[in-house]
């Protein structure tokens, strides 16, 4: 897995409230044109550590993102009286990373990625795992479950508006290629995720395929995967869903999304108008247009 100046004056990193209230949802930033630029530098894009897996809420009134300095953990930002406050770790530990959050449909839930053991385990394999919101924050982290968690990896999560659940594994692998991470999908049954299906060939390869985010009406797809043809050491492809219920060929979304970097981690807002991602371990964000070439 896994800075453009900004334009308002910061006290200890809380923005400036009457700048923010004209730009409630992204931070305060100005919104981006089909030209990518770094996310808020200098606030959540930094200098000397690495951002990984940028949400909003629904409502634009609470940012989740992760930082990896040698150990990954969640950190929160939220719009109240009038300015956002000071991004702030919400879910970390001492030993155990924690990465890729992804809110429930009903924002409930805060799901997220972590090296920490099962109950009776020794080796941290990457699980899925995910916090309850509560009145008083989030709770303990709790284990998605053995339908979804395998002996081996699992990596970042996305959900359709109905709860599906899309991840990566690769729990098929053999111990000479566990690179090769698949997309999976599991549906929702009365809040019970089901058996995860792997997706097709025009998804999945015998290179590496993580990172995915679906839309939630699941008409498209994007994903990080590492292919030769790629322009990096990892690109984001796009696929969409056909009238047939198939997942078309996958393509690159090229340059200038896709570089000689890494580029991983994709989001789009839920008003469907921007794309965040990282690259070169910095969160990214663009007009969500460029997805329609």
């Amino acid at each position: 897995m896994r800075k453009n100046t900004f334009v308002i004056c910061l006290t200890y990193f809380v923005f400036s409230s009457s700048f923010a209230q004209t730009n409630l949802p992204y931070l305060g930033e100005t919104p981006p044109s089909d030209v990518p630029k770094v996310f808020a530098h200098g606030v959540i894009s930094q200098e000397n550590r690495s951002e990984f897996g940028s949400i909003f809420s629904k409502d634009g009134t609470e940012f989740f993102f992760a930082i990896d300095n040698n150990k990954a953990e969640i950190k929160y930002s939220k719009w109240t009286k009038g300015s956002w406050t000071t991004p702030t770790t919400i879910i970390g530990h001492a030993t155990y990373s924690y990465n890729d959050p992804m809110l429930s449909p009903d924002e409930q839930r805060l799901y997220y990625i972590s090296d920490q053991p099962r109950a009776g385990q020794q080796n941290g394999n990457y699980d899925i795992w995910y916090s309850e919101r509560r009145t008083d924050g989030w709770s303990e982290p709790i284990n998605a479950g053995n339908a979804i968690n395998s002996p081996k990896n699992e990596y970042y999560i996305s959900f359709t508006a109905d709860g599906t659940m899309y991840f990566s594994s690769n729990k098929h692998t053999t111990d000479d290629n566990n690179n090769d991470f698949d997309i999976y999908v599991s549906e929702n049954v009365n809040g019970v995720f089901q058996e995860p299906a792997k997706l097709s060939s025009a998804i999945n390869t015998t290179a590496y395929e993580a990172d995915v985010f679906v839309a939630p009406d699941e008409a498209y797809i994007i994903f990080c995967s590492r292919r030769k043809e790629g322009l990096g050491r990892g690109d984001l492809y796009i696929s969409h869903k056909q009238g047939n219920g198939e997942w078309s060929e996958a393509k690159s979304l090229k340059a200038p999304i896709n570089t000689e970097r890494h580029e991983l981690c994709p989001w789009v807002t839920s008003d469907g108008k921007y794309f965040l991602y990282t690259s070169n371990q910095d969160i990214y964000w663009v007009s969500a247009k460029v997805l329609e070439e």
